[in-house]
């Protein structure tokens, strides 16, 4: 067996996987690869797997599969995983950062006492403490942010159209939630359903100087209108880790957006969880294997 690691996984796992076969990071070789790990970076599309006739599994080492071409993986036989199980703290930390930097004036006053500034009337802060907290999605991520939030002695309300009732957040419907909430944090796949599910019409419902977090799918915000709400102060303030592509194109509107809080698509990325992930994608192999 021949196993690819395409993107950057913990630096441990090359040594774990040599009990299954030859271990190479050469992207060159996919068409001599059996199995491929990929994160956000690979595009396991219909032109890749074409490229790897011998291709019998792909592993994501992440929660979203819109990376792979799920449809055509399957004509072909291939098997695909994820690791939603993984991610779920690694991505409610970063969320929930994002969430507390934005009313603490956190980079502001940083990159003022940089630059020999004392910026201290211009951080006018506000509390977390007291405020809604609408999660777009209850799955494992949000239910972590819920948790935290709750510490925080937030409210936490919740729209999931799968979900009828949850025991760490008060269901509602979508329009509901975005008519009550102080905060939005994201956290749903892209799917034709979902896309620009931030959009003109859903920020008009929102309370004006609402905060959106975003740790779940670029692709879920129509951009414009999201930099039009932040410009007209609508939106005070946009958190985001995630784009529509990886990195942003450079005439993306959010990058010169006011207001806005942006990290590289780094949610998944600590440490603890990239060892996590490598347990999992050991898991996988093996039981592929038998």
């Amino acid at each position: 067996m021949k196993i690819l690691i395409s993107d950057a996984f913990d630096p441990s796992l090359p040594d774990r996987l040599k009990t299954f076969g030859q271990v190479t990071d050469d992207k060159s070789q996919v068409a001599e690869a059996d199995v491929v790990l990929i994160r956000s970076k690979t595009k396991v599309n219909k032109e890749y797997i074409d490229n790897a006739p011998n291709l019998k599994l792909v592993i994501r080492g992440g929660v979203g599969l819109d990376n792979v071409d799920l449809e055509y993986a399957k004509e072909k036989g291939i098997v695909v995983h994820n690791t939603p199980a993984a991610s779920s703290v690694a991505v409610a930390e970063l969320a929930f950062a994002l969430m507390i930097a934005v009313p603490n004036h956190i980079v502001k006053g940083h990159n003022g006492m940089a630059k020999g500034e004392w910026l201290k009337k211009e951080c006018k802060r506000t509390e977390l403490m007291g405020k809604t907290l609408g999660l777009i999605g209850i799955g494992r991520i949000a239910s972590e942010v819920a948790k935290r939030a709750a510490a925080f002695g937030m409210k936490v309300i919740a729209f999931d159209k799968y979900v009828e009732k949850s025991d760490i957040a008060e269901m509602m419907s979508f329009d509901d939630m975005l008519s009550k909430a102080d905060y939005i944090s994201m956290h749903v796949p892209f799917t034709p359903e979902t896309k620009d599910l931030i959009s003109k019409e859903s920020i008009a419902k929102m309370k004006d100087g609402v905060v959106i977090v975003n740790t779940g799918r670029g692709k879920c915000v129509n951009e414009a209108d999201l930099v039009e709400a932040l410009n007209s102060g609508k939106v005070a303030n946009y958190a985001t880790d995630v784009w529509f592509s990886d990195p942003p194109a450079a005439d993306c509107p959010i990058l010169t957006a006011p207001n806005t809080l942006m990290t590289p698509h780094i949610g998944a990325s600590s440490k603890e969880n990239l060892l996590r992930i490598g347990d999992i994608v050991v898991d996988i192999i093996t039981n592929f294997n038998k």
